[in-house]
């Protein structure tokens, strides 16, 4: 059953286009002359919307990455739409031996993780396709990934013995532990098993040399060049998030100066009603807040169900006027109650910020995610995919 539509009291998104584009502009001047950008779209594009981050990342970026295999159909679906020239995609996620095949006829390109490839070999010569694929390599992340002992008994030999069928277009792996730490020392190993197992993959299925690497995400991207090679693979920093506080730490030691990276979205909300309470009253579910004085109060028709975390009950704030409102009491599926006394004058609607800048005032991913005790990635990937997305410049 299909998502009803939002109704015009519903909170909404605004994505800066103009954020966007320089934000990928800030990462080729980080990735350096020869090297290309590649956009992460995965998450319902981190939580901004898939199908209003498409135009924009197939505009500005040279790759593009999502999870799964119906996500890189999409993106030829809009190509053949928008009449638009086709980009390189790569399907990041798990892919089924017959989805393999889909891929494969829209030449869409797909991860090569384990020895399940080869129950797509059988198929794609009934259809008389070759399919395009990037070996990934598990070098301490422990995830996905052929690690050095698998490639070492020949795990990912069949690749050479079914050159009709697939042709090996590149090579990455993931980094573990590049956005928790101010030192590398882990990330270094990872790069080194990178090369060895490069080596490898040259040596038993007779890559070239040439052959497109791509490991670094954000953070990598940022604080260790070496890891950059031919394409840099950039997620959350596209929309402006630093990866942490780490990440921003490191980078002003590697860069000499900071890229001034735009946050891409806003969530801002109408209300429902703006009334006055009198002192002693109760605020919400369990009588958590009391009013200490007469106050005035705004009610947003949002709440956990669209995103909101429930763990910044008695924490947040959200913006009115360039004026900080503290939210009361506890944050409810459908609603939320915030102060709105020192920020208006009257008892007419208003338009509150959850996300994003306000005046002077601005309340990030990053904040709210530290009132509900979170990271940023969780806050902007759980916005909920029914609400109302908007391009702006």
């Amino acid at each position: 059953m299909p998502v009803p539509a939002p109704g015009e009291l519903s909170s909404r998104l605004e994505l800066s286009a103009s954020a966007f584009r320089a934000n990928v502009a800030a990462f080729r001047a980080v990735a350096g002359p020869g090297r290309q950008v590649g956009a992460v779209l995965k998450g319902n594009a981190y939580g901004h919307g898939f199908s209003e981050v498409l135009p924009l990342a197939h505009a500005a970026a040279d790759w593009l990455y999502v999870i799964t295999p119906g996500e890189g159909l999409a993106i030829r679906a809009f190509e053949a739409a928008q009449g638009a020239a086709r980009r390189a995609v790569l399907v990041i996620g798990a892919a089924s031996a017959s989805e393999v095949v889909a891929l494969a006829a829209a030449g869409v390109d797909v991860v090569v993780a384990d020895r399940s490839f080869e129950a797509a070999a059988p198929l794609l010569r009934a259809k008389g396709l070759r399919a395009s694929v990037h070996l990934h390599l598990d070098t301490g992340l422990g995830r996905e990934g052929f690690t050095a002992a698998q490639l070492d008994q020949g795990d990912a030999d069949g690749l050479a013995a079914a050159r009709d069928v697939f042709e090996v277009k590149g090579v990455l792996s993931h980094f573990a532990n590049t956005e928790d730490v101010t030192e590398q020392s882990y990330a270094v190993t990872q790069l080194e098993a990178f090369e060895r197992s490069f080596k490898v993959l040259q040596r038993r299925l007779s890559i070239p040399p040439s052959t497109p690497r791509h490991f670094a995400a954000s953070a990598a991207a940022l604080v260790l060049p070496p890891s950059r090679f031919d394409v840099v693979r950039v997620g959350i920093s596209l929309y402006g998030l630093w990866p942490s506080t780490e990440t921003r730490l490191s980078a002003k030691v590697v860069l000499g100066e900071l890229p001034a990276l735009q946050p891409v979205l806003a969530w801002r909300c109408q209300s429902q009603v703006v009334k006055w309470v009198p002192a002693g009253s109760f605020i919400g579910y369990g009588c958590t807040w009391r009013c200490g004085a007469d106050t005035r109060v705004a009610v947003l028709p949002v709440g956990y169900w669209d995103g909101y975390p429930r763990l910044a009950s008695g924490k947040a704030h959200v913006l009115v006027n360039g004026r900080r409102c503290p939210v009361l009491g506890r944050v409810m599926m459908n609603h939320l109650i915030v102060d709105v006394t020192h920020a208006v004058a009257d008892e007419a609607p208003v338009t509150a910020t959850l996300l994003g800048r306000d005046g002077d005032e601005s309340i990030t991913a990053e904040l709210l995610a530290s009132w509900a005790q979170t990271i940023h990635y969780e806050v902007v990937t759980r916005l909920g995919p029914h609400l109302a997305r908007r391009v702006v410049e």
